[in-house]
């Protein structure tokens, strides 16, 4: 089973230093590494009989590959498509011409499909010529990336939308691959037909791309997804023309605060388990402000405040006294940072120039998902800083904003 995430840019050397690292591990009888060898070396053997081949097929296993030559010839032709490198792509599929078949990456499939979510499209040609099949799902790779001249390519190879394409881009709120896979005639819904589930995955993904989200859900709407004239809908949709009347009619609308299913309504397709919407600080209970910090909505997050929102409004506490942040707590733990986005703390620094206390205290608990541990963490009594500096999931930790948040006084205990 495998295990382990393999890079999409794998480093050959790394590998082999985790390799090494597996077997020192496995002689010392370290608890870890004699897991991993019993889940994935097909032999039962011992730390004294060990040798560096076994590690390496042990670790190959536990990213998905049956051999330590197959995660050699991947680590090549992966490299090979990120670098464009033709030559080398037509080297290795005639040396290795099975190689067009066999998977290039657990999710971006053999190599065609891999180039085609890069838009790599004289290689998705070449792998064509040496006999590569994967023609549809390199088309699904494409059209969620949003590289419509690839998918175009693949269409005239015979490639066509299928019974749920557009989860594919609505996963990464591609608005350029829903409005391509539309105009073919794609049915806005999954592959049961239900047309409530590309909404839900639109507010649920891991994705952080606003200007996309906004695009797509306008264009489900268009094509009749009940969308809920509710403020955190109009946040979702990036609409302050929508939010404007629910000011008017609820002045007490910049500080109220709304429960999980009034943020991922279940009437549009949305979990009504919280942590499968997927973010880094909990969301559930926060006021519209703290959903612009998890959306990366930085021009409704400056209305708000102009309107006079409070930086400093904090979350509902839950029964179990858990809840009781401020929206600076989610600059820290922050979904759109692990995306790639606010790498520079923007949303941190505009919430602190607005008057954010950076010692603000609050109880926080969070399982992550779609990560290596995904049990229940707690973190009582806690600072922005502290929550950040604690907290179990490091690629969520936005260190811009732990710097902006000390230098404004912020302290850990």
């Amino acid at each position: 089973m495998a295990e382990r995430w393999f890079p999409l840019h794998p480093d050959l050397d790394q590998l082999r230093r985790q390799a090494k690292e597996l077997l020192e591990g496995f002689r010392r009888h370290d608890p870890a590494a004699t897991a991993e060898f019993a889940e994935n070396h097909p032999e039962r053997i011992t730390p004294a009989q060990a040798a560096l081949a076994d590690a390496q097929l042990a670790l190959a296993r536990s990213y998905g590959f049956p051999s330590w030559p197959r995660l050699v010839l991947s680590c090549r032709m992966t490299n090979a498509i990120w670098d464009e490198d033709v030559d080398t792509v037509r080297a290795i599929a005639s040396q290795h011409p099975e190689v067009v078949r066999h998977h290039a990456h657990r999710n971006w499939g053999p190599p065609m499909s891999f180039a085609a979510n890069l838009g790599r499209d004289r290689i998705v040609a070449l792998l064509r010529e040496f006999g590569a099949e994967d023609v549809q799902w390199a088309f699904d790779r494409a059209c969620l990336q949003g590289r419509l001249e690839t998918a175009r390519r693949l269409y005239a190879m015979g490639a066509r939308p299928q019974p749920g394409a557009v989860m594919g881009p609505c996963e990464t709120q591609s608005a350029a691959g829903l409005a391509f896979l539309l105009d073919l005639g794609a049915e806005p819904a999954d592959a049961s037909g239900d047309r409530l589930a590309p909404v839900g995955m639109l507010l649920q993904t891991y994705c952080r791309n606003m200007e996309g989200k906004h695009r797509c859900l306008e264009l489900l709407a268009e094509r009749g997804a009940p969308l809920p004239d509710t403020p955190p809908m109009a946040v979702h949709r990036g609409r302050v023309d929508l939010l404007e009347p629910h000011l008017r009619r609820d002045p007490d609308l910049l500080t109220r605060t709304f429960t999980h299913p009034e943020i991922f309504p279940g009437e549009v397709g949305c979990h009504a388990d919280p942590s499968l919407a997927l973010n880094g600080t909990p969301l559930g209970g926060g006021t519209l402000l703290h959903l612009c910090v998890d959306g990366d909505e930085m021009e409704i997050a400056r209305w708000l405040l102009d309107r006079g929102a409070d930086a400093n409004a904090r979350a509902a506490v839950d029964a179990d006294g858990f809840g009781g942040h401020t929206a600076l707590f989610g600059c820290v733990v922050s979904q759109p940072y692990r995306t790639g986005r606010d790498k520079e703390g923007a949303l941190a620094r505009l919430l602190l120039e607005r008057g954010a206390d950076p010692n603000a205290r609050a109880s926080l608990r969070k399982r992550l998902r779609d990560a290596g541990d995904e049990t229940m963490h707690e973190y009582h009594d806690v600072t922005p800083l502290a929550w950040g500096r604690r907290f179990h999931g490091r690629e969520w930790v936005n260190r811009a904003a732990l710097a902006l948040i000390e230098a404004a006084g912020g302290r850990e205990a």
